[in-house]
């Protein structure tokens, strides 16, 4: 005889009610609503979370986890930076754009950041800095502030888009490819979701 039991922690999936599936880049113009807006409301950390999330195309569990020494050579920041990807244990690296280092050295200066702390401290005690959680709702926030739903954007937004703006640019998967740290082109390819991209481009190009 068998008895069907109650458990009340039943466990519920975290995608629940929520869109899943490839995140979408954000667009040149989205960037810098962000960006002004942040600058704005003089939001200094927000500003070089964002702008770092987008020049270092780092997964959030790799982002959150910078320290100031990954990114700066004493007071200066670097322009090039070299992280060790948590998923995959490939070394990735990036560089860090004239307005992120301005915008990051101010963060360092305004928190009184030193050469061993986290960039982006917790202000919870049970962690150092702060969560991937914590990061999502924080980007969350920026996206509905320019009008996005964020429903369909994440944090693997602010990672697609730089790659996703070079490769319109270049059209050159190897340097995407190096820039993402992945270590075959075929994952490159559909992360990027080209082929359905360059085939609506053709057919808009076409007339018939």
């Amino acid at each position: 005889m068998y008895f069907l039991t109650h458990n009340p922690q039943k466990h519920i999936p975290w995608n629940k009610g929520k869109l899943v599936g490839q995140k979408p880049p954000l667009k040149l113009k989205e960037i810098w609503a962000i960006r002004i807006r942040l600058g704005l409301s003089n939001r200094i950390r927000d500003l070089a979370l964002f702008n770092l999330a987008i020049d270092s195309k780092l997964r959030s569990c790799d982002l959150v986890k910078l320290r100031v020494r990954d990114i700066a050579h004493g007071s200066t920041i670097a322009k090039r930076a070299m992280v060790m990807q948590q998923k995959t244990h490939q070394t990735v690296q990036f560089e860090i754009t004239e307005q992120t280092r301005d915008a990051v050295s101010n963060w360092i200066a305004h928190a009184k950041l030193a050469s061993n702390d986290y960039l982006f401290k917790s202000r919870f005690r049970a962690s150092p800095h702060i969560s991937t959680r914590q990061y999502a709702r924080i980007v969350e926030s920026w996206v509905s502030e320019i009008g996005l739903d964020p429903a369909e954007y994440g944090t693997h937004s602010l990672r697609r888009t730089k790659p996703c703006l070079i490769y319109r640019r270049t059209k050159n998967l190897r340097a995407v490819q190096l820039l993402l740290g992945h270590t075959k082109l075929e994952s490159t390819v559909r992360y990027l979701g080209i082929e359905v991209d360059d085939a609506l481009e053709m057919a808009e190009q076409t007339e018939v």
